[in-house]
């Protein structure tokens, strides 16, 4: 049996009142691997002819994707090696270890964890499978997840998700927008290539961006998934990173879910009002897209926002 077969599971799709009546959460955070980058991961990895199979596999990671890729070659016996950036934060890289991957810590942020890796594929002989900019990625990630979306509410109006290089966001537009289903996207402002893409109306495929506690979010674009949000015409709003903080604590205090900082940037748009649809019965879902939060910073930011509360 494929890796996706065997391994995407439907995740929940669920009412959070505490956010509006017409708010649902897609908790990805339950996926297997405890995000959604396992779907796109597992999809590429079945792709893979026997002889890429037999080469191996690298891949570049802030770490949610490392873990869906090592998943997947364990399930279908190919080797594989993640570069993640060193500050990927460690429950990921355990995660990644533990699921049968090497790990290589390289660079500061992941756009230099991905020239590491491509660089190591080209002497290796590898396969080199991206995070975000591969048909069968963008699929996997956002396409089967909006296919899901729709089987289970059908009346959605709108879909919130975080946007980082542009593979869940594109995918999920490829899929809802031509049903009537509006997309958006939520990046912080730390960091938010393709927000300023879309405002330079051209791809950011090299993007100096700030630091961010959603390292998910972090780096550039591909010129495939921004002519897809160009496509679509999607959105891109932005959140601080104080939002974020209280988006994590909120999803953990009101609505009783543990999800990462990159996982809450969706969450923190629709409490700042600058994403999703205003009520009347029109349905807003946002992806919580991962719950990988290494503890000590959840305990943390529960800490600084009960004190600032």
């Amino acid at each position: 049996m494929g890796a996706f077969a065997a391994l995407v599971r439907r995740t929940p799709l669920v009412p959070a009142p505490a956010l509006g009546p017409d708010v649902w959460l897609k908790l990805e955070c339950l996926q297997r691997t405890g995000s959604f980058k396992l779907r796109g991961a597992s999809l590429r990895m079945d792709a893979l002819s026997d002889d890429e199979r037999a080469r191996g596999v690298v891949t570049a990671s802030a770490g949610n994707h490392g873990q869906g890729v090592a998943l997947a070659g364990t399930h279908l016996g190919i080797a594989t090696e993640v570069f993640v950036p060193v500050t990927t934060p460690l429950v990921k890289k355990r995660a990644i270890l533990a699921l049968g991957a090497k790990v290589v810590e390289s660079g500061d942020g992941y756009d230099a964890a991905e020239l590491a890796a491509r660089a190591h594929a080209a002497r290796s002989g590898a396969v080199f499978v991206s995070a975000f900019d591969d048909a069968h990625v963008i699929r996997g990630n956002g396409g089967t997840l909006g296919d899901e979306i729709l089987a289970q509410l059908v009346s959605v109006a709108c879909v919130v998700a975080p946007v980082g290089g542009g593979g869940l966001i594109g995918g999920l537009a490829t899929a809802l927008v031509p049903t009537g289903v509006r997309v958006e996207g939520v990046q912080p402002s730390a960091n938010c290539a393709m927000h300023d893409s879309l405002a330079q109306g051209k791809a950011l495929t090299v993007y100096q961006g700030g630091a961010t506690l959603a390292e998910g979010c972090e780096g550039a674009v591909a010129e495939t998934t921004f002519q897809l949000c160009r496509k679509y015409g999607v959105s891109v709003q932005l959140v601080s990173e104080a939002s974020i903080r209280r988006a994590v604590a909120f999803a953990y205090r009101r609505l009783g879910v543990i999800c990462e900082a990159t996982g809450a940037v969706g969450i923190a748009g629709v409490m700042e009002g600058v994403a999703g649809v205003a009520g009347g019965g029109r349905l807003t879902v946002i992806v919580v897209t991962g719950g990988n939060v290494d503890p000590e910073r959840l305990d943390d930011i529960l800490r600084s926002e009960a004190e600032a509360s």
